[in-house]
């Protein structure tokens, strides 16, 4: 991309902080029009990149999905009203964001299978001392084990993605922050954790900032 081109698209920045005001509202308690804000401008921005052909169609598909699977596990966790089954249905709609971020990671790297081996590892300890002896049902169970493995491999691609420093970086804290928040979703739900339960949401929400801003810095410097 010429500096021209840059400049005329470098409005698009200005959707981050909008994404910080509907993060703010959402954890103030404005309701979950605001909860899915950070998500959805993030899908604005994937489809302004693809109408002005900066990101191809084929790789904001993905983010696009994630973000969508994203609104809806949300809506089901914060939605549950005490029925385990639509925690269920969350916890498969935060897997299906996670292939997606997977799926957009493969698109511009490959899996750091190392560090992934690593990290599985350290989770699957964590699931079977802090989660596995306090699950009720084995439907909860086997969603849990199967949401792990996907964050675990979501979180090795997004370390090997390619691409500028900072769009590097800001994509793997991104999903990292994600992970990070379903690790104390696990330890609130199953370890008796409550405490814990105030970083879940800023911490989701950053999520969805830092791998917006990753993609904005990607078409900034390569479009």
């Amino acid at each position: 991309m010429n500096k021209k081109t840059g400049k005329h698209y470098g409005w698009i920045y200005a959707l981050i902080p909008v994404q910080f005001v509907l993060a703010l509202l959402a954890l103030l308690g404005y309701g979950f029009v605001f909860q899915s804000g950070t998500a959805g401008i993030a899908i604005v921005v994937l489809l302004l990149l693809s109408f002005y052909r900066q990101l191809p169609v084929k790789e904001a598909i993905p983010l696009i999905f994630a973000f969508l699977c994203s609104i809806c596990g949300d809506w089901f966790l914060s939605h549950r009203y005490g029925e385990s089954i639509r925690f269920i249905y969350g916890v498969a709609c935060f897997f299906f964001a996670h292939v997606g971020f997977l799926w957009y990671a493969l698109f511009n790297g490959k899996v750091r299978w190392k560090f992934t081996v690593i990290l599985l590892a350290a989770y699957l300890l964590f699931y079977f001392v802090m989660l596995y002896p306090n699950f009720a049902d084995k439907a909860t169970m086997f969603a849990v084990l199967a949401y792990l493995l996907i964050s675990g491999i979501s979180m090795g691609a997004a370390v090997g993605i390619r691409g500028n420093r900072i769009s590097r970086w800001t994509f793997a804290i991104g999903v990292g922050l994600l992970l990070f928040s379903d690790t104390i979703i696990g330890l609130r739900e199953f370890a008796g954790y409550s405490s814990l339960g105030k970083l879940i949401l800023p911490t989701y929400y950053l999520c969805h900032i830092f791998i917006t801003y990753s993609v904005i810095a990607r078409f900034k410097r390569h479009g």
